[in-house]
């Protein structure tokens, strides 16, 4: 039965950890993966704009020793003729052995597995999911930090609509001893449905404040979102609060000296260049673990040895 990944409750802990492991595997032993996936086909079914999640798959299906096909963005599918998600899902599956998909419409992914014969991958759907995006930031925490438990974590930002938070919140809060500092303007708090189903409904420590500076000092994980414009109705709303939080050195100044600071990316202005030299930045390491943690996916679901 083929298995997909839609959410990262799909995953449980301990499968979750499996794949850490073999991703750190993959990083130690690239030469034993080269040849794991030859012959197999990985389809990349892009309807929203991508660098970082489009390009790591890829590198990971080649790195695999496998091929790619699919396409960038939606005008150069059959969706501008009107092709539902769920035709393309079924017609795909006959040329590809799995599929990767990114769309802007919350939940086309799950109706894609719905319908495709190989595994779908959902690769960011709206503000809804990402969840090999919380891999990526999962493998991170453990090599930067050395754990997954016993950490403070504070996400910054837009909480609202970043499907990056949601996920990683609902990932965190399976381990022991984790709290939360929710770090946003009142307009982008965390939804609702995160405060009472993943953290209140757990009992998981958490707290809100509209204050990075105060929060600074408690911090373990420094998990940085931007205010993304293609998610608001208005542009004035996105104006007034661009720019609520921009991380310079001066505010790292009562930082932990092991602080982690992560970035799903792409980055607008809300961290000043000025602290990518700075050995707490870790989010272009964080990019390179989403394609090793990707890799480990793909032999998973492919039922790889």
């Amino acid at each position: 039965m083929k298995r997909d990944l839609i959410d990262i409750t799909d995953l449980s802990v301990e499968e979750i950890d499996d794949l850490i492991s073999v991703a750190e595997d993959i990083i130690d032993h690239p030469d034993v993966y080269r040849e794991k996936c030859r012959h197999k086909k990985l389809a990349t079914l892009f309807y929203e704009p991508s660098t970082r999640t489009r390009l790591s798959f890829e590198a990971a299906m080649y790195e695999l020793g496998g091929q790619v096909l699919g396409f960038s963005e939606a005008t150069s599918s059959s969706a501008a003729k009107g092709e539902s998600v769920a035709d393309t899902a079924r017609t795909v599956s006959c040329f590809a052995d799995i599929i990767a998909m990114r769309h802007p419409k919350e939940g086309a992914p799950l109706v894609a597995s719905m319908k495709a014969t190989v595994p779908v991958i959902n690769a960011g759907d709206g503000g809804h999911h990402h969840p090999t995006q919380t891999l990526t930031d999962l493998l991170t925490i453990k090599r930067e930090k050395g754990r997954l438990d016993d950490l403070v974590i504070g996400c910054c930002g837009d909480l609202k609509f970043g499907r990056t938070v949601h996920s990683l919140i609902g990932a965190m809060s399976r381990y022991r001893n984790v709290r939360f500092v929710l770090i946003s303007p009142e307009e982008l708090r965390v939804p609702e449905s995160v405060r009472t189903d993943l953290l209140e409904k757990q009992g998981i420590e958490y707290r809100e404040t509209t204050s990075l500076e105060e929060a600074m000092p408690e911090l373990d994980i420094l998990y940085m979102t931007r205010v993304q414009r293609e998610r608001f109705f208005n542009e004035e709303d996105y104006a007034r609060l661009k720019d609520s939080y921009i991380l310079t050195p001066d505010k790292l100044a009562t930082a932990k000296w092991d602080l982690a600071i992560l970035h799903p990316l792409p980055r607008v202005n809300e961290i000043s260049v000025a602290v990518d030299d700075d050995p707490r930045a870790c989010y272009f390491r964080q990019v390179l673990c989403g394609k090793f943690i990707r890799m480990a996916l793909i032999l998973m679901l492919l039922e790889v040895e």
